[in-house]
């Protein structure tokens, strides 16, 4: 196997492991339940098009960009994990009808535009874990190197497919609720809203573990 299918497969699996889009695709299809089919795929394939925008920006520029602002990964994970803790806490505790409303409502004043890339592309599906994960196989190869080039278009590729894996995912999701049944799909959702919580705390825990990693010991 090659080099560049090797880096393929290790930046899609590692994205794949912290985007998890099958388990996405059940709470988007929640958020999106006053939606239409029609409206849901338009919608799917915006975050589609953001989340690649975010991924590969991040592999090219991600640690440029946080060097400059003087922003630490740690800060990063700590900041939005704790937005993507809060975000599935709301998930796991609204009823569904107050659910409905209140997303039916927000989507209505804010417009599809307007929702795709906050919240539901950043943080539900690039969250601070995707950018940190990212950043850190951007600089997997140092630039400079002889396999710099090969690198970054296996790394870029493997972004772009997992944008259209997120886009094919949520725009199939009404019929993985379909498949699933109301009940088996309202399962699935709070499971992956907790699982969400999960993720979203353990990455302000990896943040604060870090930001302690580098806090000098008291002579």
């Amino acid at each position: 196997m090659s080099g560049s299918v090797q880096n393929f497969l290790l930046v899609y699996s590692a994205l794949f492991s912290i985007i998890n889009p099958i388990g996405g695709a059940v709470i988007f299809s929640q958020v999106t339940a006053s939606r239409s089919h029609d409206e849901r795929v338009a919608l799917a394939r915006r975050i589609g098009f953001y989340s690649a925008l975010v991924m590969v920006g991040a592999l090219w520029f991600g640690g440029a960009i946080l060097s400059f602002f003087g922003v630490t990964i740690a800060a990063l994970r700590i900041a939005g994990g704790l937005i993507v803790a809060s975000f599935a806490w709301q998930l796991l505790h609204q009823p569904e009808k107050r659910e409905e409303a209140k997303t039916g409502q927000a989507q209505e004043a804010e417009g599809l535009e307007a929702i795709a890339f906050f919240p539901l592309t950043l943080p539900f599906t690039t969250g601070p874990g995707t950018i940190s994960v990212a950043v850190a196989l951007g600089a997997t190869v140092p630039a400079g190197a002889p396999g710099y080039p090969l690198f970054v278009l296996a790394a870029s590729s493997a972004a772009v497919a997992m944008a259209l894996t997120v886009a094919f995912a949520y725009g199939s999701a009404d019929r993985l609720v379909r498949l699933l049944g109301q009940s088996g799909a309202r399962i699935v959702s709070r499971l992956s809203a907790f699982l969400l919580l999960c993720v979203g705390t353990q990455i302000a825990l990896n943040g604060l573990t870090d930001f302690l990693r580098a806090v000098p010991a008291n002579p």
